[in-house]
């Protein structure tokens, strides 16, 4: 294997940009992402989108990434703009629900699961994340709490035992 294949970082020509042609940051964004590198995906993906912006497969790909790099303001305004171009992609109402489900808008994130549950129906994972952004705001509901938002006095515990308030 060679050192420029085993390198995570999309490499650099001595102007700032990536070296090789769009298509060939498109490769290495995808096996970024697919690799798990995310925040390295989406740098390269934000070249790709100042020289191809009109793309649909480099914008969801970058929706994609930066989302899996957990910047869910990023992903909302990403997510925005793909259904902007594509207003009937079911992924993209997919992927803006849960990057405001995130951002624990629940109300806006239960709209478009929704609307990519109606699209797609035959997709698990968008009638899973509906169900449980349902269950949220019939429990905050029911206790009387804000349907959006984080709740006043409750420290927010991530998977890991850190409290992230």
């Amino acid at each position: 294997m060679s050192v420029e294949s085993s390198s995570t970082e999309p490499s650099a020509e001595p102007s700032g940009e990536p070296s090789g042609s769009p298509y060939e940051w498109y490769q290495r964004a995808q096996e970024l992402l697919a690799a798990g590198n995310s925040d390295a995906a989406a740098q390269l993906l934000e070249y790709l989108l100042a020289a191809e912006p009109g793309s649909r497969s480099v914008l969801e790909a970058y929706a994609r990434a930066v989302f899996d790099a957990r910047r869910y303001d990023a992903a909302v305004v990403a997510f925005g703009e793909l259904l902007e171009v594509a207003p009937d992609d079911d992924y993209a109402h997919y992927g803006m629900g849960m990057s405001l489900w995130r951002k624990q808008e629940f109300i806006q994130a239960r709209d478009h699961l929704s609307m990519a549950f109606v699209m797609r129906p035959d997709r698990p994972e968008y009638g899973k994340a509906l169900s449980q952004v349902k269950a949220t705001l019939r429990a905050r509901i029911a206790d009387q709490l804000p349907l959006n938002g984080p709740i006043a006095g409750v420290s927010n515990i991530n998977s890991y035992g850190v409290d992230e308030s």
